[in-house]
């Protein structure tokens, strides 16, 4: 914990002033401060989406390289995020002011609700279980829930929802940097346990420790519900009751149709209806067990309500996020930078366009991760038709500074493995190299967490013009 603040205990100051506040979380804690009548001001040093809505909503930010000059006076609190290293100018004068300084993941901790908060961790599907089970949580009546999730849901198209007085509050939990064990829920769900993020940790068996303490930290009161594939230490360190998927929780698999299933839950005593998902891929299954499982197990939901709730969920932004279909072709995006997520991502591709070249468009993220991950991405992209890799992307600098790969690294191992691999530069360049690749029996999917996003309307664009001069 950083200096001057237990956020775990003290009352918030008037005055926020948000460092990082176009990430998706810390924009979504802004927007949340906001509405319940705090003064929040904020700094990013580039334009979003995320800095865009907060703009609108009346939340002054400052946009650029970070000054002195852009701490307000009056501040009560700096909030950072993860990416705002120690040496930024406004963190340094904060401290020199006496003003406390605390990271986005303490700021949570004080946020969420006590004896209201249901948790949402694991290595992937964090963003669209914490989305499925805030749907659960909204669909049999009661005070309207609140969420802050780490990605848009694309039906609400937000990423923070105010809770009603006495409502639940799905909530994203991260484990970069520890972050999850600032909360303090009611019930959690880990979706599973994967190795990643050991620029931080440093090994597995400590980031397998710290799911081990942030299971143990939910209410004993409470519950947590397990992924199939979550280390049995994870269950162990739990102080109340555990239900875990394929034990406490079956999943009857009642209907494919490309990609997208129809499914029943049973659990102790009790059974949904059938039901049917709106977002495609098998891991979604899953995800939707989880969700409704917490949701009726901690919450008190009705299992017809809550997988209702669940059937109703659209999707979340970046997460196989349709850029439509410009000359025929269709676009599709997805945050996958783990290869697990590639993996996952890709089988599902396979299920929802069969018959389609794949084609790939990839943007790795962190050097560091990407040389630790080498292996697993060159396995989980095999059998594409077509790959370019653009540029890595580097976020959290100031933490990445071991030895890492970088794009030539990547697409070097994957034409040994026998793959149309091609390096595409920056990610502009990247799109229009992309986009002079496919054809019309291509489907093309975009692939990364990082700034890859903003090349949408240049290769849109650039489809639809070769398409349709071909016309």
């Amino acid at each position: 914990m950083e200096e001057g603040m237990n956020t775990e205990n003290a009352e918030l100051p008037r005055h926020i002033h948000m460092l990082g506040a176009g990430g998706a979380g810390m924009s979504g804690a802004a927007r949340l401060l906001a509405r319940r009548g705090y003064i929040v001001t904020g700094h990013d040093r580039e334009v979003s989406p995320f800095t865009e809505v907060l703009g609108l909503e009346g939340v002054p930010l400052v946009i650029g390289p970070s000054e002195t000059s852009h701490l307000p006076a009056g501040v009560g609190l700096v909030a950072r995020s993860a990416a705002v290293a120690d040496e930024d100018p406004q963190v340094m004068c904060a401290r020199e002011r006496g003003i406390p300084v605390i990271k986005y993941a303490q700021l949570i901790g004080q946020m969420a609700p006590r004896g209201r908060t249901l948790a949402t961790a694991g290595t992937h599907g964090k963003t669209t279980t914490s989305w499925m089970l805030h749907g659960a949580l909204s669909a049999t009546g009661g005070p309207q829930p609140g969420a802050l999730v780490g990605g848009l849901h694309t039906g609400h198209g937000t990423n923070a929802i105010p809770a009603d007085p006495g409502g639940w509050f799905s909530v994203e939990a991260c484990e970069y940097d520890r972050s999850f064990l600032h909360l303090v829920p009611t019930g959690a769900i880990i979706t599973n346990v994967e190795p990643d993020h050991l620029d931080c940790y440093g090994s597995f068996d400590a980031l397998q420790n710290a799911f081990c303490r942030f299971a143990n930290s939910v209410d004993p009161k409470g519950l947590v519900v397990l992924g199939p594939e979550v280390p049995d230490c994870v269950a162990e360190a739990v102080r109340g009751r555990v239900w875990r998927l394929g034990r406490e929780l079956q999943v009857d698999l009642l209907a494919e149709t490309r990609g997208t299933f129809r499914i029943r839950l049973r659990g102790p005593g009790w059974a949904t209806p059938a039901f049917e998902l709106s977002v495609p891929g098998r891991f979604n299954v899953d995800n939707a067990a989880l969700a409704v499982g917490l949701a009726v197990g901690a919450a008190g939901m009705t299992p017809a309500g809550a997988a209702r709730g669940v059937a109703e969920y659209p999707g979340a932004a970046r997460r196989f996020e349709s850029w439509g279909s410009p000359g025929g072709i269709a676009l599709v995006h997805d945050y996958a930078h783990h290869p697990t997520e590639v993996a996952v991502t890709l089988e599902t591709a396979r299920r929802a366009f069969p018959g389609k070249e794949l084609h790939v468009l990839f943007q790795p993220h962190q050097a560091s991760r990407t040389a630790r991950l080498m292996d697993g991405f060159v396995e989980s992209l095999r059998g594409l038709d077509r790959i370019v890799v653009a540029d890595v992307y580097g976020a959290r600098k100031h933490i990445d500074r071991r030895g890492g790969a970088d794009a030539e690294t990547l697409v070097t191992r994957l034409r040994l493995a026998g793959l149309d691999a091609h390096l595409g530069g920056a990610p502009k360049a990247a799109a229009k190299k992309f986009a002079a690749g496919l054809n019309q029996d291509a489907v093309g999917f975009v692939l990364g967490a990082g700034d890859i996003e903003g090349v949408r309307g240049d290769l849109t664009d650039a489809v639809a013009l070769r398409f349709a001069s071909r016309r």
